[in-house]
């Protein structure tokens, strides 16, 4: 994304310029003084913002906290893109709901996802409610979050027990699940308002980002092979056209509503840029249930081609909100 890019430039020189003309002359010899970061940014969310699975990265912070955030996550992608001009405080965590955004302690899994993988160092203690990150100097808050407040990884684990042994014909999960999905994305659109409400209290003068979810399913799901577990598994074509339909595209109307009621909120997209690059895509965005079967356990999480889309879309947004400051 040239114009990214060049934004970036023309914003980098502004800032060094007037660091220059804010800074004394020095004696000669005299070593610069470092400038400081001109936005405070506090990135928060769940995996899909954490990164969590091996394609994403390698987990950085050591001792690990159980939030697997790794280091080709969006948040750390843009934080080296911008360099010194945004200070990043990033909280994102796997697992994490929009409740654990808003107000309540979470425990954080780690990789302990039993019956594909368990973790050593599990459990982990609490961390706090990442809105406690947030404060009076925040300019900029992205907040990436909603699909396990709405059960998806649930979601999709029934799906594929139920599409066991269907021959992937029928829609198993879909005549089981379909009654529950409106009462779920309900919940996701009253706390997500809830969380916006709390965001916009504790820094009242910071731009929020709300992210959306890229594109898991493609909309033509014949691509999709049924049994193959680098993909979606047992579950059926027709459930995955019900996943993609009444599931994931509603999930990410609702974070829009809920970002459109609210003032100096905006929704960052990235359904439309990842249409072609779906879990059962050949130049896939996002793992399927294992991004190598059966050594790395994926659970339909975005990798570093798909951390990097999603850093150029919510650059281009921090840098037009730091335009409009």
């Amino acid at each position: 994304m040239a114009s990214i890019r060049t934004r970036l430039t023309v914003l980098g020189s502004a800032v060094a310029l007037a660091a220059c003309a804010q800074v004394p002359v020095q004696l000669a010899g005299a070593a610069p003084a470092a400038a400081a970061a001109s936005y405070e940014w506090v990135a928060l969310g769940d995996s899909y913002t954490a990164g969590v699975i091996p394609s994403a990265g390698d987990i950085f912070e050591i001792p690990r906290d159980g939030c697997e955030r790794t280091d080709r996550s969006y948040p750390q992608v843009i934080d080296r893109d911008l360099g010194g001009l945004i200070d990043l405080t990033d909280v994102s965590c796997g697992a994490a709901t929009i409740e654990d955004v808003t107000f309540r302690a979470q425990q954080p899994i780690g990789r302990h996802l039993p019956p594909f993988s368990e973790d050593p160092d599990y459990p982990f203690p609490p961390v706090p409610p990442q809105s406690e990150a947030v404060g009076h100097g925040t300019d900029v808050i992205t907040v990436g979050v909603g699909g396990n407040t709405l059960g998806f990884a649930d979601i999709l684990f029934q799906c594929l027990q139920l599409g066991s042994g269907s021959g992937g014909e029928g829609t198993p999960c879909k005549d089981d699940l379909a009654e529950s999905i409106p009462g779920r994305l309900a919940k996701v659109s009253r706390d997500y308002d809830q969380m916006l409400t709390v965001l916009h209290e504790r820094a009242p003068k910071a731009k929020i980002l709300a992210v959306g979810y890229p594109t898991v399913v493609p909309e033509d799901t014949s691509k999709c092979r049924y049994n193959d577990w680098e993909q979606f598994a047992s579950i059926t074509q027709g459930d995955l056209d019900w996943l993609r339909q009444d599931v994931m595209k509603p999930l990410n109307k609702a974070i829009e509503k809920s970002a459109d009621t609210h003032d100096a909120t905006d929704f960052v997209d990235l359904y439309n840029s990842s249409r072609n690059h779906s879990v059962c895509d050949a130049g896939k965005w996002v793992d399927g249930a294992f991004t190598s079967f059966p050594d790395q356990v994926a659970l339909v999480h975005p990798n570093a081609r798909g951390h990097r889309n999603a850093a150029d879309h919510v650059t281009a947004a921090i840098l037009n909100s730091i335009s409009v400051d």
